[in-house]
């Protein structure tokens, strides 16, 4: 384990760290319109000397199926000790329900003052530790091997910035760490993965009062094939064996009056397992219902429903081993600061999961965020400052 000059572990300005995370919380940000907090960080970065040359921004949002303004944010240091490269990452995007957030600290926590908007710690306090890391750095000038900081976007609709960001500008890390929801103290090694599943079934319109058995109802053709998912055990928790996943349909939209029989429907869905084959078991089993209750829906004259189904692999599972560099120097980081260490796999996707897929394991730790998406979200202050110390840790190799 390295230490300072001093012989001690290097250490973080709380005051200074809670005073950046409430500051950057109160900037507006969510998916596809990051420019304002990409902008507040490369400002924060040019104040603390880091070089222009230094920091990129690229151009994934032009890549995103959602748009958006604003590529990911990458800052990529020499070392000055000898080392294997070390990745620290974070992403900038916040839900909606976050604009207009007032950060405050209440107890051990920092709220939001508007009881109308979430908090945005999720994920403002994972991009606040690698900003907080590098001032110390650069205020303490301690020793550091090979760093890259990465801030992506889009992470909250589809983990884009991790998805599509090109390799070569992250320098061949060996060592690489995300921050994101949770504890800090445990370590999340694995994660499942997920298919985005829009289904539109083109139906036949016709007079509801004077002529219904003209028309071919889309949402008779959804209500069938829904319930045969549920029947069959494909809807909600997924138990095959000893296979397991989840299934949902999240969100059904069409049509605008009683007396039309309902010729178009969409509806979005996902397919979940950490199982890859499972999961696309799951997601035929999804289409091959609605396949089905298309046969089942005919008007008068035989006619039938149109069926769309696209599934889109959102993010691929994965698991580290325990023994992989980044995942005991990360439960070495929780334990020099006196925490006990766990690890843990997690049924959510994760930026990990694409940099893991992409081949740079990545483990990923919290900072303390509770109740995300909601407007009950809160930032565990001294949580957060655990995730501080861990990441100033990482970042300089003193573990």
């Amino acid at each position: 384990m390295k230490r300072t000059t001093d012989g001690g572990l290097p250490a973080i300005r709380e005051k200074e760290a809670l005073a950046l995370v409430t500051e950057m919380m109160a900037v507006p940000g969510k998916s596809c319109e990051e420019g304002l907090i990409a902008t507040h960080i490369r400002k924060r970065l040019k104040a603390i000397g880091i070089p222009d040359a230094a920091v990129s921004v690229d151009a994934v949002h032009k890549q995103s199926p959602y748009g958006g303004t604003q590529g990911n944010v990458i800052v990529k240091l020499p070392g000055t000790i000898k080392a294997p490269r070390r990745l620290l990452m974070s992403h900038i995007d916040t839900v909606p329900l976050c604009v207009g957030c007032k950060p405050v600290k209440k107890g051990e926590r920092i709220v939001s003052k508007d009881p109308k908007t979430a908090l945005g710690a999720d994920n403002r306090a994972g991009a606040s530790v690698l900003l907080n890391t590098l001032i110390e750095i650069q205020r303490q000038k301690l020793p550091h091997p090979p760093l890259t900081i990465f801030w992506p976007v889009q992470e909250e609709i589809g983990l884009v910035g991790a998805r599509y960001v090109s390799l070569s500008k992250l320098g061949s890390p060996k060592l690489c760490y995300n921050w994101d929801g949770g504890d800090p103290n445990a370590a999340t090694i694995g994660a499942t993965g997920g298919y985005d599943i829009d289904i539109w079934i083109h139906g036949i319109a016709s007079h509801a009062g004077a002529h219904p058995e003209a028309g071919v109802s889309a949402a008779a053709v959804a209500g069938i094939a829904i319930a045969d998912l549920v029947k069959n055990g494909w809807h909600g928790l997924v138990v095959k064996g000893n296979k397991t996943g989840t299934s949902n349909i999240g969100i059904v939209q069409g049509g605008d009056a009683t007396n039309v029989v309902l010729p178009e429907l969409k509806i979005a869905a996902e397919a979940r397992s950490h199982d890859p084959i499972f999961r696309k078991q799951i997601m035929e089993a999804m289409r091959a219902a609605f396949e089905k209750a298309v046969t089942e829906v005919k008007s008068v004259t035989g006619a039938t429903a149109k069926l769309v189904f696209e599934a889109d692999l959102k993010y691929e599972s994965f698991k580290l081993d325990e023994n992989e560099p980044a995942v005991k120097s990360a439960l070495a980081a929780i334990e020099a600061i006196g925490m006990p260490a766990s690890t843990r796999i997690t049924n959510g996707g994760l930026d990990a999961n694409w940099l893991s897929a992409r081949g740079l394991p990545t483990v990923t730790l919290g900072c303390g965020q509770e109740n995300a998406h909601t407007v009950d979200e809160a930032l565990h202050i001294e949580k957060f400052l655990a995730a501080c110390r861990i990441g100033l840790l990482l970042a300089t190799g003193a573990v």
